[in-house]
């Protein structure tokens, strides 16, 4: 195992999540719900993932690969179970609704009015099984003149606000992470649907979570938009502290081409930060625009980690890490966000550590990604179809098996 790695390993006796007895159908497609699922099972929910025979959800098919898997499929379906339906078929829909009758939520991604058009939406599964929560995750939301719009994360952070003041004076940039897909959509999704299962278990009534991407957006803006109500004033790029106004709050360029961040607001770390870097005099600079400048000329004339050696932890300084710096970063490390794991076909590789920490119920990476339909006989039957049922779904395309995917054991990261 590589130095700074922490191995997944088996668990004796195991300890279950908080989540655990929870069952989920996950109709999700593509990152924002497939890393909602993730976490969910990451906790300990069982999520039992539910995809076209054949093709599955996209995310399977997307290059780079370890092994025979997609790299992002690693992270998206791990912990996950596959059960493969042809929801265009009436006896797939049947299916499904066998699979709903073992379930406490479910979780679907796709435009709205869609799962209406196949006999599964909210008000059809409410009806049916009233105790279910049912997460839906668009775009733009149920509701509203642009619910059945198309859109991407570009889209939904560019009409809620958050490209406005992002990047430089001359353009807005274009973020690395999808805010709206993942810190919004995702994050949001993983809350509501917590909320509603709380709810659920206590009065036995099931809700519909309706989570917008562009909500979800707009709702990061929070002090922003407080400032925003308070005068009246719209910000722009480069335009108050948090955004690069200021030489406290900002990134700045070395002698070597790298890159460290700092901010230095309060006063005590901004004092200390003139201090460290030989310039007490430029204390009245912290929030002077015209000082950004001076802070430039200043850094580049070390190397970056020359600067970082000089300035101590009262400084809020740090690194620019690219992917390879941060993979291996101390404090990353420390807290098992990069682990190693093992397959019998694609060896053993990184993977993606657990970003909430439970003491006492920890959450576990409990499981490889399942192949396409690996779970699909397995899962019906226990839902309560007879083997003949289940043969003459398959022998009719509406179902499918995959027997080709392993999986690996128990795991937890220490």
């Amino acid at each position: 195992m590589d130095a700074g790695f922490e191995e997944l390993t088996a668990v004796d006796p195991p300890h279950p999540g908080p989540l655990a007895g929870v069952r989920i159908i996950d109709l999700c497609r593509l990152l924002p719900g497939g890393f909602a699922t993730a976490l969910l099972g990451d906790l300990g929910a069982e999520v039992v993932k539910v995809e076209e025979p054949g093709r599955g959800d996209y995310m399977r098919w997307q290059e780079p690969r370890i092994g025979r898997r997609s790299a992002h499929s690693w992270i998206t379906d791990r912990n996950k179970r596959s059960v493969a339906l042809n929801l265009k078929h009436p006896a797939g829909v049947k299916a499904l609704y066998a699979l709903i009758d073992t379930a406490d939520a479910l979780i679907e991604s796709f435009r709205p009015g869609v799962m209406d058009r196949l006999g599964v939406g909210y008000e059809a599964v409410h009806d049916h099984r009233p105790s279910l929560v049912y997460c839906s995750l668009t775009g733009y939301g149920q509701t509203g003149p642009l619910a059945r719009v198309a859109g991407h994360d570009v889209n939904y952070i560019g009409r809620a606000g958050v490209l406005s003041i992002t990047g430089t004076k001359e353009r807005p940039t274009i973020p690395g992470v999808q805010i709206g897909d993942v810190a919004g959509g995702a994050m949001m999704s993983v809350a509501g649907l917590l909320a509603a299962l709380l709810r659920a278990r206590e009065t036995g009534e099931g809700d519909h979570v309706d989570i917008s991407m562009t909500d979800a957006a707009f709702a990061l803006l929070s002090i922003h938009l407080g400032d925003h109500f308070a005068d009246g004033r719209v910000p722009g790029r480069e335009d108050f502290t948090l955004n690069g106004a200021y030489p406290c709050y900002n990134v700045y360029e070395c002698r070597d081409g790298r890159w460290l961040t700092v901010g230095a607001i309060e006063e005590k770390f901004w004092l200390s930060l003139c201090d460290g870097v030989g310039r007490p005099d430029l204390a009245s600079s912290r929030f002077d625009p015209g000082g950004v400048e001076v802070w430039r000329e200043l850094f580049r004339q070390r190397d970056r980690d020359d600067w970082l050696a000089r300035l101590d932890a009262e400084t809020c300084t740090g690194p620019v890490n690219d992917f390879a710096a941060a993979v291996v970063d101390p404090q990353l490390s420390s807290r098992a966000m990069v682990l190693e794991q093992d397959d019998p076909d694609a060896g053993r590789h990184r993977q993606l550590g657990l970003p909430i920490k439970l003491s006492e119920h920890p959450a576990r990476i409990s499981g490889l990604p399942p192949g396409l339909g690996a779970d699909t006989r397995a899962y019906l039957e226990d839902a309560g179809l007879a083997g003949e049922e289940v043969d003459g779904l398959i022998a009719d395309g509406v179902a499918a098996e995959y027997d080709g995917a392993s999986r690996s054991a128990e795991a937890s990261p220490g």
